[in-house]
């Protein structure tokens, strides 16, 4: 880790937000928070591939947590339709709970939604409450993004943020397109590592330090300078995040 920490401060990426995946990854990631204080950041949420019949039990420990302090974010939560398609109504019911959290706490989400961005939206629109209502808005990213212009119009009018990773730098994604009328106030940079490495890394595992690349293709995309790009998104994540 203290390795991974230097490369990322050399590729000058300065803090990082740490999606939760579920109660065993609590304590890891609460430790590496307390031994990074001023990098690691992290997030209280149930992942929807940790959802199944016991999700219940899930759901009560973070909310305990939830309850005992500040976390930046209520994730990584969401739908997935991609590994197992058993839990899904749970993995729903799930996803209603904790955005009502983050209503309750009026913190941001951190949305998982692999091969199921419909149900998904749709339960955010529902959920969403009207703008004059700024106690009871969600807000948020759709994390690792992959959608057309329209799903990301369709995103940003709900509230919510585009999470941009490494496939924005791979030959056959079509993230070029869907981003290059897109204002860049509505995206921020991830990693979703350990997956998803941007070009020429693929293979390897993703990294904070890999983030920079990724910035690059947006700023030739949009045909602005690297430090434009790094400047707002890195203001966008701020934001939206509290940090």
């Amino acid at each position: 880790m203290p390795q991974l920490l230097a490369r990322m401060q050399v590729a000058q990426v300065s803090q990082v937000v740490m999606p939760n995946i579920d109660s065993e990854t609590i304590e890891s990631m609460l430790l590496l928070e307390e031994k990074y204080p001023d990098i690691c950041i992290a997030t209280m949420g149930l992942h929807p591939c940790s959802v199944d019949e016991n999700f219940q039990k899930e759901l009560y420990i973070i909310e305990n947590w939830l309850s005992k302090r500040k976390f930046a974010a209520i994730g990584e939560m969401g739908t997935d339709l991609y590994w197992d398609k058993t839990f899904f109504d749970e993995q729903k019911e799930a996803f209603k709970i904790q955005a009502n959290w983050a209503k309750k706490y009026q913190i941001p989400i951190i949305i998982h939604c692999r091969e199921s961005f419909l149900p998904t939206i749709e339960m955010v629109e529902d959920l969403q409450e009207s703008p004059q209502n700024t106690e009871n808005t969600l807000k948020g990213v759709f994390h690792c993004f992959t959608g057309t212009q329209e799903t990301a119009e369709r995103v940003i009018k709900a509230g919510f943020m585009l999470g941009i990773g490494g496939v924005l730098t791979y030959k056959n994604s079509n993230l070029c397109d869907a981003l290059k009328n897109i204002d860049l106030k509505h995206i921020i940079f991830e990693t979703d590592s350990p997956y998803l490495p941007p070009a020429p890394h693929r293979g390897k595992r993703n990294e904070p330090s890999f983030v920079p690349i990724i910035a690059q293709k947006l700023a030739e995309i949009k045909n602005i300078s690297l430090d434009e790009i790094a400047k707002i998104t890195t203001e966008n994540a701020k934001r939206l995040f509290g940090i």
